[in-house]
């Protein structure tokens, strides 16, 4: 027997323990087990392995890697997976509306399992976007001690004697429009543009929340460097494995690791590399889940005065792989140490602050892929907060990369988000335009689409300047050019975008953080009491459940409570 952990003050107490507990063990017996693995501690191995895409497909051999550590240090692994919906194929019609949703699922089940089975901690590996949270949501609810784990990039491709990456390619569809290339150089990209394991290389929304991971403390540090290819991961894989080991023997827990100042800092990681508007949603759902509030005007308060210094695609010239190669994260992380922006004293995996877990890090010299902050690429953070008569709770947009951050013109209004592909696609559309998007908000969509495909398309036909475009539903990491996403309250709801007619003048203004519509409040007035709200297709299953209980993308598009409400956590039990 296990003599390092009591196991009468463990979750697992209710399936090893005792006499009555025979049948329970018996099943443990069946897979296996001796009676010292199962008087150990019970440890859950959650990853959302799958052959969607390559995302996903390297975790299956990352976690057996981590089990090896779980049981190196004294526990008993317990490897289950979970779902995902990969947002590159689910991207640009139907199918994109199950992919916020898959977050709240990933974050239930990992939940469920952990609950039915009594783990007593847990190792979490995630690749693709919504994933990442998913899983760092299901810690923080649980409140047993944990380690998050990313997969790790894809490589990035090569064509015409340049890298590539999947960008490329949803851009050059724009340029196929328009008769800019041939089929066979878009099919010739498409053969290249992802040559390995691993999720999408810029700092598009994996790779934002891999760099949220170590921001926040949930990861090893620089464990979200490496790409998935490489064999180091496995190194950290062990490791992870290793630490949620001694986080059980101290009794460190998520919740004593996620905190307001721990959510501040992970922000101005997104911030600082030009990360993903999509943060903006996922930090306040983790901070909902342990009663933090933390909304998306607290996220674009930070962004307002956090230094961009990650020159990273797609604001700026490169990919995971090359911060990597200097360093990874913890460059990022220690640069913005050492100049007082982040909050030195924080928790984290490790068992020290995130102040000395990067004490020995040394900035590179002779690289542009991370600048000083004391000469940053701009003075103020990648992404920006809107708010006004048009986002009465807020907007979000990507101004990394953006020469122009202000424009204003016309409406073009569309209610879903084919229709506005189709005209772009078609070339349907004038220069000066503000394209509206609405009702693909959380419950309008339903599931709040990225819009990625339409995006991509407007900037391969080379107007990304020339146009703006404003929705209720997201962008993904990988869009660039003037979007604003998030818009809220949604149309569904009646919110002011879903009052808009084309032609109204839209004025955008990312320099003081405005989004505005031209028109007086009597005349929204007016069209808000002929306002109707609208049924959508999704009547029954999964979709129309989560439609039910979501929340505004002011505070995450939530599902429940949270922590707030909680009268007992489950590591408590």
């Amino acid at each position: 027997m296990n003599k390092t952990f009591d196991k009468s003050k463990l979750p697992s107490r209710y399936t090893t323990m005792g006499p009555e507990r025979a049948p329970h063990r018996s099943y443990l017996h069946a897979m296996g087990l001796s009676d010292e693995e199962i008087a150990a501690p019970l440890v859950g191995v959650a990853t959302t392995w799958n052959e969607a895409a390559p995302c996903n497909i390297s975790l299956a051999r990352q976690a057996q890697v981590a089990k090896k550590g779980v049981a190196a240090a004294g526990g008993t692994p317990r490897e289950f997976t979970t779902i995902t919906v990969t947002d590159g194929i689910a991207m640009g019609h139907e199918g994109m509306k199950s992919s916020l949703v898959s977050r709240e699922v990933i974050a239930d089940s990992v939940e469920l399992t952990m609950r039915g089975h009594c783990y007593d901690a847990l190792v979490g590996l995630a690749g693709c976007d919504k994933s990442l949270p998913g899983i760092m949501m299901a810690m923080v609810r649980l409140n047993v001690p944990s380690v998050f784990m990313y997969g790790g990039s894809i490589l990035p491709g090569r064509y015409k004697d340049r890298d590539v990456t999947v960008q490329d390619l949803f851009e050059a569809v724009g340029k196929h429009a328009t008769g800019e290339i041939s089929d066979e150089e878009l099919h010739d990209l498409e053969c290249v543009a992802c040559p390995s394991a691993g999720s999408c290389g810029a700092q598009f929304t994996a790779n934002t929340m891999a760099s949220v991971s170590e921001g926040i403390g949930l990861a090893l540090p620089g464990s979200a460097g490496a790409p998935a290819p490489y064999e180091l991961r496995d190194t950290f894989a062990f490791k992870s494995g290793e630490a949620v080991m001694e986080l059980l023997r101290t009794g460190l827990r998520p919740r004593d690791i996620v905190t307001r100042k721990s959510l501040e800092n992970a922000a101005r990681v997104v911030a600082a590399t030009g990360g993903s508007t999509n943060a903006a949603l996922h930090l306040p759902a983790i901070a909902h889940e342990c009663g933090i509030e933390f909304s998306i005007h607290d996220v674009a308060d930070i962004f307002k005065d956090t230094p961009y210094i990650g020159n990273l695609k797609p604001g700026g010239a490169y990919v995971a792989k090359d911060l990597y190669e200097i360093g990874g994260i913890p460059i990022v992380i220690k640069e913005l140490l050492d100049n007082g922006v982040l909050h030195d004293d924080c928790m984290t995996v490790t068992g020290k602050t995130i102040g000395e877990n990067h004490e020995g890090v040394r900035f590179p010299e002779n690289q542009d892929v991370v600048f000083p902050v004391k000469m940053p690429i701009s003075p103020t953070g990648g992404v920006v907060g809107l708010k006004g008569n048009l986002a009465p709770e807020g907007a979000i947009v990507k101004v990394a990369g953006l020469e122009k951050l202000s424009f204003e013109g016309p409406a073009r209004c569309f209610d879903t988000e084919e229709d506005c592909f189709s005209a772009v696609v078609a070339g349907d559309y004038k220069d000066g335009e503000v394209l509206v998007i609405r009702y693909e908000g959380p419950k309008g969509g339903p599931g709040m689409r990225e819009m990625l495909a339409t995006t991509a398309a407007i900037y391969g036909q080379g107007r990304g300047d020339k146009v703006a475009l404003i929705t209720d539903g997201r962008f993904s990491g990988a869009t660039r050019g003037f979007c604003i996403g998030h818009v809220g309250p949604e149309a569904a709801v009646g919110g002011p975008i879903g009052l808009l007619k084309d032609g109204d003048i839209i004025s955008i203004n990312a320099d003081v953080g405005t989004l505005e519509v031209k028109l007086s409040d009597e005349e929204l007035e007016a069209r808000r009491k002929q306002w109707q709200p609208r049924e959508t297709d999704f009547q029954s299953g999964a979709i129309w459940k989560y439609a039910q209980t979501v929340s505004s993308a002011e505070f995450g598009a939530v599902t429940h409570p949270g922590g707030a409400k909680e009268k007992k956590i489950f590591a408590d039990i």
